[in-house]
């Protein structure tokens, strides 16, 4: 008969459940995904014509928050998606910032008629000085995932980020133009000077004569060109946007906002110092079709390149492109020559809304493993932007999005690493209770054993022991 001490069994079980490792996602039991879906303010297009307004202080979820997803897609009075061949979405963006308590901002003023010293810039981190949103992408939206990875999430609502006497408050700018009966839609989604027949631009400031197109000729409350005679209703339209957040607690950690754009205006000097304010980003460019510079089909691309002293340093935790149809894909690069992230459009083949042909739906995103991809402070990184140059294009973009972590989870394998904490009392509770109960079954087995010799060999032998 095998000779072991019964009482061993308590001792084993309690510390096999005490030296098991804990999940991530145990102890943050109680900080739960929480969805809500808001609506724009009502905009109105009829066939050419072009929204592009600026909405303060609209809906967004309260208190002190770590979002998870941003996303949105314009819809009808009845919540039916809109296909862009109809209404293209150029781009959507969501800009925080502070506003002093007691002064009323609503959703269609202006804050620049406010004094400056009611009214502060709550914008990301950098690079470029006039490219300030937190979220933001265009026709690509409903097929691009903004899914911040866990245990990550982007902070919102923290009091003491928050000026003493303000409050924290949301601006969203909406960019549609309605296409349906237009003489030449990608024009117009192009934003062409001469099919929205513009010369100046909204303050009534002449164009340059080398301006054929982009953001200057497409304001709001302009119009391109429809096919003589065609009409249609005027409509009512919203952007719909969809949050996802978790309550802000020490088991998130925050990410920070950087958007680098191909147009950005930056040279290293000796005196350089890579702040936002050296970052002259002029946010859309031309390309030249192959025919007009004599080119052939075959090195058709338009492949830009820029050079970037990081001015910040931490961990890429998610990055994504945002470009215009023509776009061909965008990517990030240490300088020599690794590939950090990459990010390439996906064209859509039908005609229901998200897979419209013709029209980019979608970006891939890159989501590296946390700790793989680090960016040390004044590294240098690369970012190139790609085009089709079968077709000229004006006032595309070559946007680059990514979020950069300060720190990485810290490793949490056995109790005495988190006893210390408040949470770490219900993960006590639950072990010791596991414990427990291994200890009955122990004890169980201990009164077996000693009826089981009382009752000779043959008892042991009947049940293997």
């Amino acid at each position: 008969m095998a000779s072991y001490n019964p009482g061993c069994l308590i001792l084993v079980g309690i510390l096999v459940t005490l030296s098991l490792p804990y999940s991530h996602a145990f102890w943050r039991n109680e900080n739960k995904i929480q969805t809500a879906v808001f609506l724009s303010p009502k905009f109105v297009l009829g066939p050419g014509s072009v929204e592009n307004r600026f909405y303060y202080n609209v809906d967004f979820p309260k208190g002190h928050i770590a979002v998870k997803s941003f996303d949105a897609e314009v819809i009808d009075e009845a919540g039916n998606p809109i296909p862009l061949h109809e209404t293209y979405l150029h781009h959507w963006v969501v800009v925080r910032y502070y506003v002093r308590k007691g002064v009323e901002i609503s959703e269609f003023d202006d804050p620049r008629k406010f004094n400056e010293s009611d009214y502060i810039s709550g914008r990301n981190s950098g690079i470029c000085q006039n490219l300030g949103q937190f979220f933001g992408l265009g026709s690509e939206t409903r097929k691009t995932s903004t899914h911040v990875p866990n245990p990550y999430g982007i902070e919102a609502g923290n009091p003491a980020e928050i000026p003493s006497g303000f409050e924290e408050q949301w601006m969203l700018n909406v960019h549609a133009i309605d296409t349906r009966g237009a003489e030449d839609k990608l024009g117009c989604t192009e934003c062409r000077c001469d099919l929205y027949n513009i010369t100046v631009d909204e303050y009534g400031r002449p164009l340059r004569p080398d301006y054929k197109g982009g953001l200057l000729c497409c304001y709001d409350h302009t119009q391109c060109k429809v096919k003589h005679g065609f009409e249609a209703v005027r409509r009512a339209l919203y952007l719909r946007y969809t949050v996802t957040w978790v309550d802000m607690d020490r088991s998130v950690l925050p990410v920070k906002i950087y958007i680098f754009d191909i147009t950005d205006g930056w040279k290293r000097s000796r005196s350089s110092t890579g702040i936002i304010a050296e970052h002259e980003c002029k946010v859309e460019y031309d390309i030249e079709s192959c025919d007009a510079t004599g080119m052939g089909d075959d090195g058709c691309i338009d492949t830009r390149r820029i050079s970037l002293d990081m001015p910040f340093g931490g961990y890429l935790i998610y990055g994504v492109a945002h470009q215009h149809s023509g776009g061909t894909g965008s990517a990030l690069y240490r300088e020599d020559g690794q590939l950090m992230c990459s990010s390439l459009p996906t064209y859509g083949e039908g005609e229901e809304p998200g897979n419209e042909a013709g029209y980019i739906v979608g970006m891939t995103t890159c989501y590296p493993k946390p700790g793989t991809v680090e960016i040390s402070k004044g590294e240098t990184l690369i970012l190139e932007s790609n085009y089709s140059r079968i077709r000229h294009h004006t006032g595309v973009m070559g946007l680059f999005y990514i979020l950069v972590a300060d720190e990485l989870p810290k490793p949490m394998h056995a109790l005495h690493t988190v006893v210390q904490t408040q949470d770490s009392i219900m993960v006590v509770t639950i072990l010791w209770a596991a414990a427990a109960l291994i200890g009955v079954v122990a004890v169980i087995a201990v009164a077996v054993h000693y009826r089981l010799k009382r009752e000779g060999e043959d008892g042991y032998e009947a049940i293997g022991m």
